[in-house]
């Protein structure tokens, strides 16, 4: 059985603390140089606030997977080399995207580009678990369906990160699910467990200066890089088990998967390209009926929370594994609050 080990309590401290100590030099770097998210009819918050938290999100999970490397933590695992790259290539995509406002189309090949060299370097979901009888190979279906979930996955972070804390805090949840899951799984996957924990970390990080009212917005690099992480470590780790474990991302991102779903077929249903933004997401319905920012996070994050616990449950393995991969969530939320105050603090 694998174990949570030093690397992975390491991780997830060394990237939260990276990225609290990032987050304000990238606000005041991107007050300076103009690069702030400007309030407008689709945008729901007051003032102009910076939109480059994924350099900070980015960064922090890099220089600790590095950090690690250095000190010898480097389990082996099939497709580490795509997420990492695929991941930093995701993020620069984001990042001109904040800075430039490219066109819809032309971001959406990009992120079939890169995609693609992740199938090729390994990242595949090659078999479909069947629960009656054998499992079904893919075979030349296996890059048009891993395409899908990696980029749908990838936007559906995106289209979700409308409302302050509510996309990092899917993240965040997501991100704990999927460690425990790809530990517990057979066969495990370390490597997964160790990525997914320290994006868990750098996410706490950015959730300090994200919740409401926010100091920093993720931005498509943050969105892009986090919905690719995500999608690559649910296959790397869930998805490729070839159990029936492979279906239990779709519970863990139930919250950006119904969203990405709705608003693409809402816009195809009005004639309307799905690439073009719009106020009419899940979160501005809520926001529509009345509730606050809060309660709408609160209420969506309570929801994915309870589906990655089902997940995990699922699984058969709620006991130390889960305990202490929430005590550990927990810790470094509780240092997320101080922070808060004291900044908050004259």
């Amino acid at each position: 059985m694998i174990q949570l080990t030093q690397a992975h309590i390491l991780g997830a401290i060394i990237a939260f603390l990276l990225g609290v100590f990032i987050i304000p030099i990238v606000i005041y770097f991107s007050d300076k140089a103009g690069l702030v998210d400007v309030p407008n009819e689709r945008k729901i918050h007051k003032g102009k606030i910076s939109r480059l938290g994924g350099i900070a999100i980015w960064t922090a999970v890099m220089l600790t997977f590095l950090f690690l490397v250095l000190l010898s933590y480097y389990p082996k695992g099939q497709g580490l080399s795509g997420i990492i790259v695929g991941g930093s290539l995701m993020f620069l995509l984001g990042l001109i995207d904040d800075i430039y406002c490219l066109d819809a189309k032309f971001k959406l090949f990009l992120q079939i580009t890169i995609s693609t060299m992740v199938f090729l370097l390994g990242v595949q979901i090659d078999t479909i678990y069947n629960p009656f009888g054998e499992d079904i190979a893919l075979v030349v279906l296996s890059y048009p369906i891993t395409l899908l979930w990696i980029v749908g996955i990838t936007n559906a972070i995106n289209f979700i990160d409308g409302i302050d804390g509510l996309a990092g805090s899917v993240v965040t949840i997501s991100s704990i699910a999927i460690a425990i899951i790809s530990m517990v799984a057979l066969p495990s996957s370390p490597i997964t467990a160790l990525v997914a924990i320290i994006l868990l970390g750098a996410m706490l990080a950015f959730l300090t200066f994200n919740y409401n009212p926010a100091k920093i917005f993720m931005g498509d690099s943050g969105a892009l890089f986090a919905g690719f992480m995500l999608s690559t470590l649910s296959i790397t780790g869930i998805m490729g088990t070839g159990t029936a474990y492979m279906y239990l991302p779709f519970l863990i991102l139930l919250i950006p998967i119904l969203d990405v779903a709705y608003s693409s077929i809402r816009r195809i249903l009005k004639g309307k390209s799905p690439f073009v933004a719009d106020a009419e997401h899940i979160h501005h319905k809520l926001l529509h009926h009345g509730l606050s920012q809060d309660l709408a996070v609160l209420i969506l994050s309570s929801i994915s929370f309870i589906c990655a616990i089902i997940a995990i449950i699922i699984t058969g393995f709620l006991n130390k594994y889960i305990i202490f991969t929430i005590a550990l969530a927990f810790i470094l939320f509780l240092l997320s609050a101080v922070s808060k105050s004291i900044k908050k603090t004259p």
